[in-house]
């Protein structure tokens, strides 16, 4: 059997982003979107746990050991460094590994536009990223912080779990704090941040109401945090915050986002139909007085259509995104409609773009 180096080296040399490690199947490596076996063998629970405890500390077994599940990072000389994720499944240890470029690239190289740009130049507030897992959010938290450390005096403070990408020191400091090493909880490390003198705050994922609650403290303290959050579009990432409160604080939530937001992106990574790879799918909604208004008033199916009528201010729906990418060639039909809010939508811009092309 192969060991962990091996594998992870395997799937980079196939193009892949993720290694999955299952019993009862081979080695397989993800590669645009589609599994790829990497062995003819299939693996065994003794293999699996072998290969799992291969990468982690003393301390992350026996983390592992009473939590059942960690996340973790294993640097590979050469290869760079994989964001790895240990679980159980019918009592064996199984494993998923993310591939991290060692190179951070910039938000236009991602496949976003102007107007992502002028949100990661915000000075405060709450900005976030959401969509399913898999889909790029760590990347462009990354890309943002990068950015934002290049141009800002200022000292950003990330709580991750585990950290993924590693900040260079530039115009700005990066201090980067990992949950099981440097922190005990997600919660203590943001409470902490505040007082470490920070201007940006980067926490990897708003995963329970009391770093929800302490975030929007920081934002409305004149902080700029960044977050991402696990939704479809915007609309469902307010709607994410907002219920993670019991019912009898929902309203003062709610007021609270209303206030220090700044804009959320959420984006999903599609198969290209031009050639080998994936390409971005984005929605952006930027916080002005009438998005703040429908969140405060509890209203969040609205935002959609006040996306629609704020292209003028770089706002677009996905559905606009995903009409773009169709009439350009860079996805195919069915994947630009399986992917809508209104396919029919999506569809009917496509024929229009045909039209037009047609008369040409």
């Amino acid at each position: 059997m192969a060991d962990i180096v091996d594998l992870l080296i395997a799937t980079r040399n196939a193009g892949g982003s993720d290694l999955h490690l299952a019993v009862g199947a081979p080695p397989a490596a993800r590669v645009d979107g589609v599994l790829k076996p990497l062995a003819e063998s299939d693996l065994t629970p003794e293999d699996t746990k072998a290969l799992v405890y291969g990468t982690l500390t003393d301390s992350q077994r026996a983390r592992f050991e009473q939590d059942w599940d960690i996340d973790f990072a294993v640097q590979v000389t050469q290869v760079g460094r994989f964001r790895g994720n240990a679980h159980l499944c019918r009592g064996a240890i199984e494993a998923a590994f993310r591939f991290i470029p060692q190179e951070v690239p910039g938000l236009l190289d991602l496949g976003h536009g102007e107007s992502v740009v002028s949100l990661a130049d915000s000075r405060s507030g709450l900005l976030l990223v959401t969509g399913p897992a898999g889909m790029g959010k760590t990347t462009t938290l990354a890309a943002m912080a990068e950015r934002i450390l290049s141009q800002r005096s200022c000292v950003l403070v990330s709580i991750e779990d585990p950290i993924e990408y590693v900040f260079t020191h530039r115009y700005g400091i990066a201090k980067q704090r990992q949950i099981g090493d440097d922190a005990k909880s997600f919660a203590s490390a943001l409470r902490a941040a505040l007082r470490q003198d920070p201007d940006v705050i980067l926490v990897s994922e708003m995963r329970d109401p009391e770093t929800i609650a302490t975030a929007l403290t920081a934002a409305e303290t004149g902080h700029l945090v960044i977050s991402t959050l696990h939704s479809v579009d915007a609309s469902k990432a307010i709607d994410r915050l907002i219920d993670a409160f019991p019912g009898d604080q929902q309203n003062q939530i709610r007021s609270q986002v209303a206030g220090v937001l700044v804009g959320i992106i959420a984006q999903r990574l599609l198969v290209r139909g031009d050639a080998p790879g994936r390409v971005l799918a984005s929605e952006v909604l930027k916080a002005n007085a009438a998005v703040r208004a429908v969140i405060r008033e509890g209203r969040p199916e609205q935002l959609p259509g006040l996306i629609q009528i704020g292209a003028s201010d770089g706002m677009h729906t996905m559905d606009d995104s995903l009409a773009h990418l169709l009439c350009h060639g860079y996805i195919a039909f069915d994947e630009a409609v399986n992917h809508a809010r209104d396919p029919n939508y999506v569809a009917a811009r496509y024929k229009e773009h045909a039209r037009e092309q047609g008369k040409k």
